[in-house]
């Protein structure tokens, strides 16, 4: 298997260990699941399936951002306590995943439930030298890094503009550089506090993913993803923190999804250009939106169209009524063609071509065995064929 590392910037060998321990950064449950969440998911769910095809077991962290910088103005909006808000949403999203099919992951971690493991990362770093504090708020110290900016490749200035359009601060005098980023900080009135050696008040986005991450999986993750906005400043921020206390790499390969764009504009909840899982699910099967994101090959950003849905839904009946009743056959054929597609960088374009050939062939005469064959390969997708199409409400 080769899959593209964004650290070493290319397409590498991916040889992991018989047990995978991965990471992919999870929701903040302020708002429903759309469809960038979902294609980054599936990406993560494919490469899944795949790993234990080939016979690996993986163990998965995916974590809910419960408290930070966009949970807490939502539910101030809204008139209600952050946890119920994110209780609500945690739920919507399990059941969009359930729906999707996406294997469950082994550790749900919120970051509510994680503050003694961010405070004693924060008296690590701090004994280390990496921070400081400035009228209640304690900063990483980037300088103290040597590294700092070697998984992203991008230059100061394109740090400093992504850091100050992607939740970062670096205009804040109290801050000694721009790339200096918040560790705690104080809570407003209305917010969540917790006492801390550093002062009472609330974890910074970053440190809460290194702290969930290494309580789960240790100092060294196998593979760490999650869409290509976190590369910077989430992920190198991730990187600086962890790799400061621990003195090993904190992700053995770096894997990251392109964004979804709709109408125009990237997908996002700021501009509310959202086509969501939940209501594209009452319109056609849910094994059809996984149909449909495998046309895109999980590195690129593209942007959705309507009739994408409507497109795979006719598909997936093809697939259904090709594979019928068969039982799966698990070498050969379209077998073959679908892990040789999933091995080349989890091309899975290539391999939904390879599911559609196999069911024109069958439709054409090919017997027994071809159907079996489109079942496993299928499968391996996350598409169960030998269920009728779902009966939409």
């Amino acid at each position: 298997m080769r899959l593209h590392d964004t650290a070493r910037r290319g397409i590498v060998a991916f040889e992991p260990p018989d047990h995978v321990r991965m990471y992919v950064c999870g929701i903040t449950p302020y708002d429903s699941t759309h469809l960038g969440h979902a294609a980054t998911y599936l990406t993560y769910d494919l490469l899944i399936r795949r790993l234990e095809d080939r016979g690996h077991s993986v163990e998965l962290v995916r974590n809910f951002t419960d408290v930070d910088d966009s949970i807490l103005p939502k539910a101030r909006e809204l008139g209600v306590d952050y946890l119920e808000l994110a209780a609500s949403e945690i739920a919507r999203f399990r059941r969009d995943m359930a729906a999707l099919e996406t294997r469950p992951p082994a550790h749900e971690p919120r970051a509510t439930e994680a503050i003694a493991d961010i405070v004693d990362l924060l008296e690590r770093l701090s004994d280390g030298g990496h921070t400081y504090t400035v009228e209640g708020t304690t900063y990483f110290d980037a300088t103290s890094f040597a590294n700092f900016g070697a998984l992203s490749g991008y230059s100061r200035d394109e740090m400093i503009d992504l850091a100050r359009e992607r939740g970062g601060n670096p205009d804040d005098p109290r801050q000694r550089d721009p790339l200096d980023f918040v560790l705690w900080m104080p809570s407003a009135d209305d917010e969540p506090s917790w006492e801390s050696p550093f002062g009472p008040g609330r974890p910074g986005w970053h440190i809460e993913c290194s702290a969930m991450g290494m309580a789960a999986l240790g100092s060294t993750i196998d593979l760490h993803g999650g869409g290509g906005d976190l590369i910077f400043p989430h992920h190198e921020c991730e990187i600086a923190q962890s790799e400061s206390v621990t003195g090993d790499p904190f992700a053995t390969h770096w894997m990251h999804a392109g964004l979804v764009g709709y109408q125009g504009e990237k997908m996002s909840k700021s501009l509310g250009n959202l086509v969501f899982v939940s209501e594209l699910s009452k319109q056609i099967d849910p094994r059809a939106i996984r149909l449909a994101l495998m046309a895109h090959h999980y590195r690129y950003d593209y942007e959705w169209f309507d009739h994408e849905a409507v497109d795979a839904a006719v598909e997936l009946d093809r697939l259904i009524a090709a594979a019928g009743a068969a039982e799966p056959v698990a070498k050969g054929g379209v077998v073959d063609e679908v892990r040789a597609a999933l091995d080349d960088d989890l091309d899975a374009p290539r391999a939904r071509l390879a599911l559609l050939a196999a069911a024109n062939r069958i439709s054409e005469g090919e017997g027994a065995p071809s159907r079996g064959r489109l079942v496993a390969a299928a499968a391996i997708c996350g598409l169960d064929l030998r269920r009728p199409a779902a009966a939409l409400s």
